[in-house]
């Protein structure tokens, strides 16, 4: 039987706000690097005014967004559950998904006044990003916000892991995975990053339970994930929590292990400017790819294509015509 949606995506609404900035502005505002760091609105606007709030760059965001967005942009068909203020931001979030085809839970619901979340980008010219996130409204993401009855019409759900900082968001989660397991849907889930795996171990273990069908993770948050220092340890504890899953590793490619054999995804040359949104690209194309006929290693080779067109841009966006470039050389 077919599903109305190929993914269900739950995860935080945040609007991107992208910057270039230098490597001693990190330093002189003692930013962690290469991380994303959640920190309070005045923090964030003191250090977006800072940089020129003029020279700024925005679209709708957050980690799953950016998969179901890929997914929804291939051609497939997807849904997103978070949670946005009835203020300006919150009304161009929403219809940035509305023109790309998303449906979500808030589609003709009446809003809750409050922040939408903003997640400033700072991108340095080592093709770094490092992240200070504002939730607003989205820390109270919460059961609220998930849809069964999308769940049930959907092949896969998809997790966010960053998710797991909010106490509510966390019961989001769980609601969501069993509701999935109940209905015979599909499930899958991302790391996020790899401060948030240190941080958060033992809530990923109680959402993942026995087992889910499909992880996402770099490299970094592999060996984190499963305290190991070799990634031949680390993909073999994997297989104890999940029945499939895929190792980015940067311009190593990838790893992908399809329940029965590990399949290597070569790289494809580029200059990295900007990694911003690599993961979820490579997330939301290889969810796109196993939902719609694809090979697990053709859907890796679409992947680590898209994946890769991204870095060689600022942004965690592709537009439509290297969409199409990438359907054409893949598909």
């Amino acid at each position: 039987m077919t599903k109305k949606y190929d993914v269900y995506g739950i995860g935080n609404a945040l609007v991107d706000i992208d910057f270039e900035v230098s490597r001693d502005f990190i330093t002189d505002h003692e930013i962690k690097k290469g991380l994303m760091t959640l920190v309070d609105e005045e923090t964030q606007t003191r250090l977006i005014k800072a940089i020129n709030p003029e020279e700024s760059n925005r679209k709708s965001g957050g980690s799953a967004a950016n998969t179901v967005m890929a997914v929804s942009q291939f051609g497939g068909k997807a849904f997103y559950s978070c949670k946005v203020a009835d203020d300006e931001f919150g009304n161009f979030y929403l219809e940035d998904l509305a023109d790309a085809g998303i449906s979500t839970n808030l589609d003709g619901m009446k809003r809750e006044e409050g922040i939408t979340g903003k997640c400033l980008v700072m991108i340095t010219d080592d093709a770094d990003r490092t992240m200070n996130t504002f939730l607003g409204i989205t820390t109270s993401l919460s059961t609220d916000e998930v849809s069964e009855d999308a769940i049930k019409e959907s092949e896969y759900i998809y997790l966010e892991g960053y998710l797991v900082a909010s106490p509510t968001a966390f019961e989001a989660m769980k609601l969501t995975k069993q509701l999935a397991d109940k209905h015979g849907v599909k499930t899958s889930i991302t790391l996020s990053d790899p401060s948030i795996v240190e941080g958060f171990k033992g809530l990923f273990h109680e959402v993942i339970g026995n087992s889910v069908d499909l992880l996402f993770c770099n490299e970094e948050e592999a060996l984190k994930f499963t305290d190991s220092s070799n990634i031949n340890v680390a993909r073999e504890e994997l297989k104890k929590i999940a029945k499939r899953f895929v190792i980015t590793q940067g311009k190593n490619g990838a790893m992908i292990f399809d329940g029965d054999t590990f399949i290597d995804i070569e790289p494809y040359e580029v200059n990295a400017v900007d990694t911003n949104g690599a993961g979820d690209m490579f997330a939301g194309a290889f969810l796109y790819g196993i939902t719609n006929g694809h090979t697990y290693a053709g859907s890796g080779k679409l992947a680590s294509l898209a994946s890769s067109k991204i870095v060689s841009q600022y942004g965690p966006r592709l537009d439509m015509k290297a969409i199409k470039e990438i359907q054409n050389h893949i598909l």
